[in-house]
């Protein structure tokens, strides 16, 4: 039986995760329209003055699409739990760190990226001017991988509990503000016509940064949720 060298085995790992993810159409769907929908409302509540929505939409749309990949967190490891498969994951031999590595990425790819693709029409809706379009894709692209892990790690701890959802969002959300800070900053600052590469490059940075090191975290706190 031939072994699968460590890229060759992630691949498949991370393609089965997509293959997974895309049978639940309805649960990729909903924060794409929860991003669309929401930031649809806000030019109905805040009043149609392109000022107003010019300077408030770079954090609106970040916001927004935190919410958006927070709400689609919660069954990242649920449907793994319910049907005993996550047992069977710690058991098998496939190193951990692989699997939730892929399993997170899988996330991203399915939730942060049709969203960071979606901003600029909405950015546009919202009057926002061209010039921060590029900063705000860089941002959310960045960003929102980000959040993946951090809201996987969330889930991991709360995968075991029955009403885990609360839970998720109150340990969650503190560690996302730093990423929301940055990333509208980012923005903010492109749309004044003002140099963004300092707060891309940290964005950039802690992506990587979070991308080594957060499936040990993940990893670490399904063993824990487990062990309950």
């Amino acid at each position: 039986m031939k072994t699968l060298g460590p890229i060759e085995l992630a691949l498949r790992l991370l393609r089965r995760e997509l293959t997974v993810s895309l049978r639940r159409r309805t649960e990729l769907a909903n924060p794409l329209f929860f991003f669309l929908i929401v930031c649809t409302l806000f030019p109905l509540g805040l009043g149609p003055s392109p000022q107003i929505l010019a300077e408030l939409a770079p954090g609106i749309l970040w916001i927004v699409a935190l919410l958006s990949v927070l709400m689609a967190s919660d069954a990242l490891f649920k449907g793994d739990f319910d049907d005993g498969t996550l047992e069977q994951i710690l058991l098998s031999p496939v190193p951990l760190y692989t699997t939730v590595l892929m399993k997170t990425l899988a996330h991203w790819l399915l939730t942060g990226v049709p969203l960071t693709l979606l901003s600029p029409l909405l950015a546009l809706m919202l009057q926002m001017p061209s010039e921060g379009l590029g900063a705000l894709l860089l941002s959310l692209g960045c960003g929102s991988l980000m959040l993946s892990f951090i809201a996987a790690i969330g889930a991991a701890l709360t995968v075991g509990l029955k009403r885990g959802g609360v839970l998720l969002s109150l340990l969650v959300l503190p560690l996302f503000v730093p990423v929301l800070i940055f990333g509208s900053a980012a923005v903010q600052r492109a749309v004044a016509g003002m140099d963004a590469s300092s707060p891309l490059a940290l964005l950039a940075a802690l992506a990587l940064f979070f991308l080594a090191l957060a499936p040990f975290a993940i990893g670490g706190a399904l063993r824990v949720s487990l062990d309950q």
